[in-house]
């Protein structure tokens, strides 16, 4: 094998690699010896065929699978004896290949970059935090009470339905006349005032009393889920079966053991410490996308186009994806795709430069992921499924791929984590409107 080395660009490598012919046919004849032992020809007991006769017949079948041979372990030799750091798999195109002449192929290689990490320390980031204003743990417990109220039929025939009462509806939904899937249903009870509904919707039944038949009238949503719906106007043919009215719940420890406290002040602690922990998480993604941010402007080295460009690719199905089913958000509905693609080309870039640095952070500090990473990664999961843990549990035991698919993000988070533990944090005490303004992110 004869490798010439031709002229580097940036992170790239090419080489000119020559197989002699009398290597290659060499391989040809091992694999018709191989072949020889095992094939029964006519006439011919297993391996007691003519040479001749098994190259005439098989020959030409083993060409590819010798010449695919052949290349991989000479493209091997040179990644290895050049000591190549590959970004992704090389690319390898054939310029000559005759029977009975040398084969030429040339290899084109994309390198990671160099990486020298700095000192960590010199990195400044701020934790914000904020307290729990009482009027969240309020808010809180209402929504507790709301979810486990119960309702009573109102007798009264008379009685006009208002903003808290559920009435529970027939309805049709149509479009230009004409019914369409999923607009319709029995026995629904639809709370007025819950937003439930498309906007307008539950309005124009403040007031209906039982048995009316009202045709409400509204319009979907421009950015409406379903796109054959979308910013369409249509009515609904709504018979009110009946109305019903909240049940009046008395706040007090009787209630909290309903829910599973010992007391209510028990209730409102619990409550006080999930709302911190919400806001911890809040506060967490600031922290990670300052760090981010830091990271991208203290370092600058060029990164694989190739990575590059099938992360933009990811990106761009995404954005495809969300453009068929109407889900764009208001950014991308207000920037000419031009102009999108383009922002989409710098954030693949940045994910790139970043996935590579952390990368070389967690070759250097030997970060690994651990069985219990993994355990409480699932938990995490699980968690957000209320009710339906052990299901969570079951698909991840019985799913290799999914729970691979974990490793990336785990590994992310203690790569990260791993980072903070070496700059410098300092803390804040914000408001939670401070704390929740991702606007800029």
């Amino acid at each position: 094998m004869k490798v010439k080395e031709l002229k580097a660009e940036g992170l790239q490598k090419k080489y000119t690699v020559t197989i002699e012919n009398k290597d290659f046919e060499e391989k040809v004849e091992n694999k018709l010896n191989n072949l020889a032992k095992t094939i029964k020809l006519p006439g011919f007991r297993p391996g007691k065929a003519p040479k001749e006769m098994l190259k005439q017949k098989y020959r030409s079948s083993v060409l590819g699978e010798a010449l695919d041979e052949a290349i991989n372990e000479a493209t091997n030799n040179v990644i290895k004896e050049n000591n190549l750091r590959l970004a992704m798999q090389p690319n390898v195109k054939i310029e000559k290949f005759e029977d009975g002449k040398d084969i030429k192929f040339d290899i084109t290689a994309e390198l990671l970059p160099e990486i020298k990490l700095g000192d960590f320390s010199k990195i400044k980031v701020e934790k914000l935090m904020a307290e729990v204003p009482e009027e969240e743990v309020k808010k809180a417990m209402d929504y507790i009470v709301h979810s486990r109220r119960e309702t009573v039929k109102v007798e009264d025939a008379e009685y006009a339905a208002q903003k808290g009462d559920s009435v529970v509806i027939d309805f049709v939904g149509s479009v230009d006349g004409v019914e369409f899937p999923g607009g319709k249903g029995n026995g629904y009870p639809l709370e007025l005032g819950s937003g439930t509904f498309i906007p307008g919707f539950e309005d124009q039944l403040m007031g209906v009393k039982a048995g009316d038949k009202v045709d409400v009238k509204v319009k979907f949503p421009d950015n409406y889920h379903a796109e054959n719906l979308a910013g369409k106007d249509a009515v609904f043919a709504v018979e009110v079966k009946a109305i019903r009215q909240p049940k009046e719940i008395e706040i007090n420890d009787e209630f909290a053991k309903s829910v599973g406290e010992e007391s209510l002040e028990a209730l409102k602690e619990n409550i006080k410490k999930r709302i911190l922990s919400d806001y911890e998480n809040a506060s967490k993604m600031k922290v990670k996308r300052q760090l981010l941010d830091k990271l991208d402007e203290a370092y600058d080295f060029e990164v694989p186009a190739g990575l590059v460009e099938a992360e933009f690719k990811t990106i761009e199905e995404q954005y495809q994806r969300a453009k068929k089913s109407n889900q764009l958000d208001e950014h991308e509905k207000n920037t000419p795709e031009k102009d999108l693609m383009e922002e989409y080309k710098k954030i693949a870039t940045r994910r790139v430069k970043l996935g590579l640095l952390l990368s070389e952070v967690g070759e250097e500090a030997k970060v690994k992921i651990t069985p219990e990473d993994i355990n409480a990664a699932i938990m995490n999961e699980a968690k957000k499924y209320p009710g339906q843990e052990k299901a969570v549990f079951d698909f991840y035991l019985k799913n290799a791929q999914a729970v691979e698919a974990l490793k990336a993000p785990v590994m992310e988070e203690k790569l990260i984590e791993h980072v903070l533990s070496k700059v410098s944090i300092s803390e804040k005490t914000v408001s939670v409107e401070e704390l929740y303004n991702f606007s800029e992110e």
